[in-house]
């Protein structure tokens, strides 16, 4: 899975026998997985009728998988910790205990990534797709809700395909738009920043002692690998993939949902101005602040000042979550040369009329 260090557990061993972690994060990913490729489908099967038969199978598996996470099919209990209003892995002993991880990373933000819009034109060529979304009108699969309601439509006829729905959206936001959290200076953190002082979680049966420090800079610990750090530091895929997420809810719930970001300017912000604002965080790695520095790069750096080198960048594997700092290797461009579709983004939003943007 990635991510290697994230968890108070390393997740590439083995649990001792009857144990099992059901992950919120690898669960989410397949989600997403069932939904894009949902969405693949009926997009081909506008010209190809067949591919819809693979759009129903896909969107069943989406909902299998769904219907996992809400707790429906073996451990009763639900990733998603709704007095805690986040994804939470699930620790279960041989004798049917269960525990949540109280744990708040990257893990509880990945099941956001699961959300597609389809437009009314592919439902009217789909039709036997279109009757199966209606069968689980609700979000009902075997009479529970499980996730966004897919027959609900918006003022386009647009329908969301989502693990999270809107009642979920604000309590997730709440953590992930605070500056005493995920909101760093240049992006999202890897781990909430309240871990700094809530690093010890107790012990855990299978597990031991179970520590969550928040470490915005390179590990150090050589657990898990010790060649990286997701305990802290802005990643640049998982920011990424976060604001692609957004902006469809965006485009689904429209402008009239808000939220309340304290820490990003006064009063309620659409979702579009979230996205905007965290993107410009990102960019401004990259880009030199009003010392004349670029954060993203070593202060001594012939990057910073050399008039041969000052105009060129480096893409590093991710970075420090307070100071911006590139970490790990320096030529991932690969992930972090995302980059540069934000920066595109934001000369085509200043090219747009302001009721378009």
């Amino acid at each position: 899975m990635g991510l290697d260090n994230i968890s108070v557990y390393d997740r590439s061993r083995p649990l001792p026998p009857g144990f099992r972690l059901k992950q919120a994060d690898a669960t989410g990913w397949m989600a997403m997985f069932a939904l894009n490729m949902t969405a693949m489908a009926l997009e081909l099967a506008q010209e190809q009728s067949e591919y819809e038969d693979m759009a129903i199978q896909y969107y069943e598996q989406f909902l299998a998988i769904a219907n996992a996470i809400a707790g429906h099919a073996g451990s009763g209990v639900s990733l998603w910790d709704p007095e805690d209003g986040f994804f939470k892995d699930l620790l279960t002993t041989p004798d049917g205990t269960r525990h949540r991880l109280d744990v708040y990373s990257y893990v509880g933000l990945i099941p956001l990534f699961a959300c597609e819009i389809v437009e009314p034109e592919i439902l009217e060529r789909t039709p036997r797709f279109k009757r199966l979304l209606e069968e689980h009108a609700g979000g009902l699969f075997n009479g529970h809700a499980i996730c966004a309601c897919p027959v609900a439509v918006n003022a386009r006829g647009e329908r969301l395909l989502s693990l999270v729905d809107h009642t979920m959206l604000p309590h997730i936001l709440r953590r992930l738009l605070s500056e005493e959290e995920f909101l760093a200076p240049h992006g999202l953190r890897g781990v909430s920043r309240m871990h700094t002082h809530k690093a010890d979680l107790g012990r855990l049966p299978g597990i031991g002692q179970a520590l969550i420090n928040y470490e915005p800079g390179e590990s150090r610990s050589s657990l898990f690998g010790g060649n990286s750090n997701w305990r802290g530091p802005v990643w640049m895929p998982i920011n990424y993939s976060i604001l692609q997420a957004l902006t469809k809810f965006h485009r689904y719930l429209g402008p009239n949902f808000t939220v309340s970001a304290p820490s990003l300017g006064q009063g309620e912000l659409t979702l579009q101005e979230v996205v905007n604002q965290l993107a410009e965080r990102l960019v401004g790695l990259f880009r030199r602040d009003g010392e004349g520095r670029v954060p993203g790069l070593p202060g001594d750096a012939p990057f910073q000042h050399d008039p041969y080198w000052r105009d060129l960048r480096l893409f590093h594997e991710y970075f420090h979550g307070e100071s911006g700092l590139g970490l790990g290797a320096s030529h991932q461009t690969g992930w972090t040369g995302l980059a540069a579709l934000l920066i595109k983004r934001r000369s085509d939003l200043q090219g747009r009329k302001p009721e378009q943007a």
